[in-house]
């Protein structure tokens, strides 16, 4: 299957001289610079979650014939969640291309064009898939820049939903940010707002080295508001750069994709109990910001850590032991840390909300948080 489909991708991207060709016209990457935080204009209009990848996969390919698109239903079902909306019929077959069900065939491929020049981007229906492939993100993709001594680079973007969705059971549900991460060579994004998903999905497609997307299935539909500067083609966000959702100064709450949402929902019922709570969305996972959560704890002396993956070697995890190799002294009560059960997704609706972070759980650490830190620490001893 895999060399019939490796022959099927020669045919339509054409001879080693057209990859030449196609090489020479790649855009320089777009080094995603540090810099600090941006606060753009007032919301221009609002789009969903859907709309921005979507807008955002159609400059990219429009500004640079390098890129192109490749995964199951992409191109005539126009995507399982309709992301790759119109762009068969724009760019055609030979950059949208239509696969078989067989994830580790179309992965090796696309990491072999990435190896020749070209831009790809793989759409795996939901990341738990990308099991069946995660031989060719690893060990082809994130290793191959170093074990060439940087003579190789990998321009390729893997994306689709990730984590848990409504009623798809115990292996379909999994959040792979802690997986990836670990892995020196990937770089990984996770993406909240319309905002968030249009400038690091263009940065991702316009970086040198391999980045795993991870939507959220749930979040595609949700609308968020937009300024002018974000519709704009130009614009795109820094890798390695987190966000800070809302201001405060009592406890620093950080979240990743979805739980963004319920850490600002937690923030809102924690003002009306005098709670002033800071929200940090990551946005980057590898590379992750630890200048900006230090910088928060140290202001607010109290951390709380949510994610929906499982909670042994998670981000969370990893947070937590940043703050305490950088940040132990500013500390003012233990580091509390939200995170799925640690269990396989029931698939009851009941129990699946219970496996679940929900806002309740948020705010119960945080008050937990600042409760402890207005007692001595003799006095709890």
């Amino acid at each position: 299957m895999a060399s019939e489909m490796l022959g099927v991708a020669r045919r339509r991207l054409g001879s080693g001289c057209v990859l030449a060709q196609l090489a020479q016209a790649l855009r320089p990457a777009a080094a995603a610079a540090a810099a600090p935080a941006r606060t753009y204009s007032a919301a221009a209009k609002e789009i969903t979650v859907r709309e921005a990848l979507n807008t955002a996969l159609d400059e990219e390919m429009s500004a640079d014939p390098s890129v192109f698109l490749m995964g199951e239903e992409v191109g005539e079902y126009q995507g399982a969640y309709k992301i790759s909306k119109g762009l068969l019929d724009k760019y055609g077959p030979d950059r949208v291309l239509d696969t078989p069900i067989t994830e580790a065939g179309f992965t090796g491929i696309g990491v072999g064009a990435a190896y020749h020049g070209l831009r790809p981007i793989v759409e795996f229906m939901t990341f738990n898939f990308s099991m069946q492939a995660i031989d060719h993100i690893i060990n082809s993709a994130a290793k191959s820049n170093y074990m060439s001594a940087g003579q190789i680079s990998v321009p390729i973007v893997f994306r689709g939903p990730n984590g848990a969705a409504a009623g798809v059971g115990a292996q379909h549900s999994q959040c792979y940010a802690a997986w990836y991460a670990h892995v020196p060579g990937l770089k990984v994004l996770a993406p909240y707002s319309a905002e968030d998903a249009r400038g690091l999905l263009k940065a991702a497609i316009r970086d040198p080295d391999p980045v795993v997307f991870l939507e959220n299935e749930l979040l595609y539909g949700e609308s968020f508001p937009v300024s002018a500067e974000v519709l704009d083609s130009s614009f795109c966000l820094p890798i390695g750069k987190a966000k800070i959702e809302r201001q405060g100064k009592d406890v620093t709450i950080t979240a990743f994709s979805k739980m963004v949402g319920y850490a600002l929902q937690a923030a809102d019922i924690l003002a009306k109990e005098g709670i002033s709570a800071e929200v940090i969305n990551l946005l980057s996972i590898r590379p992750l910001d630890r200048a900006a959560i230090n910088a928060s704890v140290r202001k607010t002396n109290r951390l709380v850590t949510v994610e929906e993956g499982f909670p042994q070697h998670g981000i969370g995890a990893e947070i937590c032991m940043s703050v305490v190799e950088d940040s132990f002294e500013y500390l003012d009560a233990p580091v509390e840390r939200i995170a799925g059960a640690d269990v396989p997704m029931p698939y009851a609706a009941n129990l699946e909300r219970m496996a679940v972070p929900q806002v309740d759980d948020i705010v119960r650490a945080a008050k937990r948080a600042c409760y402890r830190a207005a007692v001595p620490m003799a006095a709890t001893a």
